[in-house]
């Protein structure tokens, strides 16, 4: 008799709504796909052809993009195909592939986040040295730790994740995460320096405003989304109708890469930003 190995069979949690509009939610989905690909490609494109935005402000904002499609990326292809095949199952690998790509995009997000902050930072309160600390070597080294140390940290979580024994075959969510995969086992201040330093004068402030804003509004989407995510997968309850639930689910992966190149790419002047679109 041959030994043959058979992928492990997870389930994903079916909505019930879905059932009688699921090609509208098919196309809805597929539409936003779309124009979160668009604009974040468009973005990109924009900054890549315009001489003038080859700023380090905007080569952190063009990996902010580019993170943006591969973090939906790792979540639209699957939903798509469960909503017009209604076949919600995944095999365990590709579970974990799934919780690998979303997390390393998260928390690549957060990271350079965070570096653009101190790219704020520098050139509100230090703008004499902006050129001199800020410069394209630096730039691309930070944008290369963003991703090394992103993907090394979620490899190594992923990797022990799937080393866990699996006693569970079902994953009460629309898709797969890093700890809706442990449930499975069987084994249970930047920001304020800047208001600091620009309370001296209206043209301080009105440059931290136009500068800043932006960025501010982008984190605390983000955080807000995770935090939302991080409630729902330890504390979720049947309690809580399901619509709201899907909506806590989806929203990390639906609003940050619609919200940060539409936040972002209105602060580039018109020019540029129109041109490219028409």
């Amino acid at each position: 008799m041959d030994n043959v190995s058979y992928p492990m069979i997870l389930t994903l949690m079916v909505p019930k709504e879905t059932k009688s509009y699921k090609h509208v939610y098919f196309i809805c989905f597929l539409a936003l796909y779309l124009f979160i690909l668009s604009i974040n490609i468009r973005l990109v494109m924009v900054i890549i052809m315009e001489k003038a935005l080859h700023e380090p402000m905007y080569m952190f904002l063009c990996q902010v993009c580019i993170n943006g499609v591969f973090g939906a990326s790792g979540f639209y292809p699957k939903i798509l195909s469960d909503l017009i095949l209604d076949s919600y199952v995944i095999s365990f690998h590709m579970c974990a592939l799934q919780a690998y790509v979303i997390y390393s995009s998260l928390l690549s997000e957060i990271t350079i986040l965070t570096v653009m902050a101190n790219d704020r930072y520098v050139a509100i309160c230090k703008p004499l040295e902006y050129h001199s600390k800020l410069t394209k070597i630096t730039c691309v080294k930070l944008i290369l730790f963003s991703w090394v140390f992103t993907n090394g940290f979620c490899v190594t979580a992923a990797l022990l994740t799937t080393l866990r024994p699996i006693c569970k075959y079902h994953i009460d969510k629309l898709y797969c995460d890093n700890w809706s995969i442990v449930k499975l086992s069987c084994v249970s201040m930047s920001y304020f320096k800047l208001i600091s330093a620009c309370k001296a004068s209206l043209e301080s402030r009105r440059k931290f405003w136009q500068t800043c804003l932006p960025h501010i509004l982008s984190l605390i989407n983000f955080t807000s989304a995770y935090f939302f995510d991080i409630m729902y997968s330890r504390y979720g309850s049947n309690d809580i109708p399901e619509s709201l639930r899907n909506f806590l689910a989806l929203e990390l992966v639906i609003v940050p890469p619609v919200f940060n190149p539409l936040i972002y790419g209105l602060n580039i002047r018109a020019y540029y930003f129109w041109y490219f679109w028409y």
